[in-house]
């Protein structure tokens, strides 16, 4: 059984020429809207316990809409929800939250509405204040408190006990950076212990790091579902396209997805990386400075010409990416059939995996002006340590460890 079902979901925002309409439609009268606009419609996605989904799209794709009908602060306009399981939600910044009362008052309210009794809020307080940090504020009005501080204390009551579901809209991104650490990992012990979560956000690293599945919003509807490394790519190409541009998908031979966009004026033909005796290899050591070199050719005339790159991890995070345009090295009006190698030497300071190459040729600092060609997996390579002293992690940084016996 599924933990949490939505099924053919849709929802309207409707406008009534009276609201002698409205009160009669409330009453099952058939009134026809002045106004109709469809926020969602024939959405439907199943969630199974301890599943992490990250909801993406672009601003009024209708994701926080889909949260809000989730947790029951709207009502469908049709389709249904089935839930197993007691949810927490963290929405819009301050939701419910009574600019007069104080922290605390704000603290047990939200709480009571969550069904807790006064006894369980009453104990669970002190560990909600020392998780919230806001110190004597606590017992002052929110009306006087900054967008973080009401982001600690939304998200402090919220998780003061292990709910089955947790849903995270956008407020996480409003706290400061310790306490979005904080925030990301209670919500890892949360999933180590078997929460399921649901989180909308535009930071890809979260997504990544936090999910095991997405869902691409787009008008309203699930447009894409599946692993988080491609939906994040697809939907980095999306934001690229316009009426005149494309968008590939194709399934590579190790599995993984490649996503490329954009509208063909250059294009890479070819990349290999080399290592630091000059072959052409897949697998890198630990520390070897190697070369990749792109070739791309130019089949339009264009004014101006950058090549972007980034090295991703295994879960589709960037380790580093830069461009053309921030090393001052832009081409200007290449024509067509031309043809440019760029070569790229680094020092393959990773951890132990497998990375992928992007590549982005475009106009300017960005693809969002002109997307010549944006491509994910264009080239996977392997890192392996044969020299180096054991350690784990995506970084290699050799220490120097000095220890000394301190004398009494």
């Amino acid at each position: 059984m599924s933990l949490l079902s939505v099924q053919d979901i849709g929802k309207a925002f409707r406008s009534y020429r009276s609201e002698w309409q409205r009160f009669a439609r409330w009453f099952g009268i058939p009134m026809q809207p002045s106004e109709e606009h469809w926020v969602l419609r024939h959405v439907n996605f199943d969630v199974a316990a301890g599943e992490a989904i990250g909801i993406i799209g672009q601003n009024g794709a209708g994701k926080s809409t889909l949260l809000k009908v989730i947790t029951g602060t709207l009502k469908p306009t049709e389709g249904a929800i089935h839930i197993n399981g007691r949810i927490a939600a963290i929405l819009e910044l301050g939701m419910g939250f009574n600019p007069e009362l104080t922290g605390r008052q704000n603290v047990i309210h939200a709480a009571g509405l969550m069904g807790f009794s006064m006894d369980e809020i009453q104990a669970a307080i002190p560990a909600i204040q020392a998780f919230a940090e806001i110190e004597e504020y606590f017992d002052e009005p929110v009306r006087i408190y900054s967008s973080g501080m009401q982001v600690r204390i939304a998200f402090a009551v919220a998780t003061a006990w292990r709910p089955e579901i947790l849903i995270v809209d956008e407020a996480l991104s409003v706290g400061d950076s310790y306490f979005q650490h904080k925030s990301f990992n209670r919500i890892r012990e949360f999933q180590d212990q078997g929460t399921t979560l649901l989180i909308v956000s535009h930071d890809r690293s979260s997504i990544q790091t936090l999910c095991d599945r997405a869902i691409l919003l787009e008008n309203g509807t699930v447009i894409k579902d599946g692993n988080p490394e491609e939906i994040c790519d697809f939907y980095n190409a999306i934001i690229a396209e316009k009426k005149d541009r494309t968008v590939q998908v194709k399934r590579l031979d190790n599995g993984k997805t490649q996503t490329t966009s954009g509208t063909g004026e250059a294009r890479v033909e070819e990349i290999v990386l080399y290592n630091s005796v000059g072959d052409a290899v897949e697998f890198v050591e630990v520390g070897d400075t190697v070369e990749l070199r792109i070739t791309a050719k130019v089949y339009q005339p264009i004014e101006t010409l950058v090549l972007g790159y980034g090295i991703k991890d295994r879960l589709g995070q960037v380790m580093y990416g830069t461009n053309t345009w921030h090393t001052k090295q832009v081409i200007e009006r290449p024509k067509a059939g031309e043809r440019y190698q760029f070569t790229i030497r680094f020092t393959a300071n990773l951890g132990v995996g497998s990375y992928s190459i992007q590549t982005a040729l475009v106009d300017k600092d960005t693809h969002l002006t002109a997307n010549y060609e944006w491509q994910d997996m264009a080239f996977v390579f392997n890192v392996v340590n044969i020299d180096k002293t054991h350690f784990v992690g995506c970084l290699w940084s050799e220490p120097v460890i000095k220890i000394e016996e301190m004398v009494a």
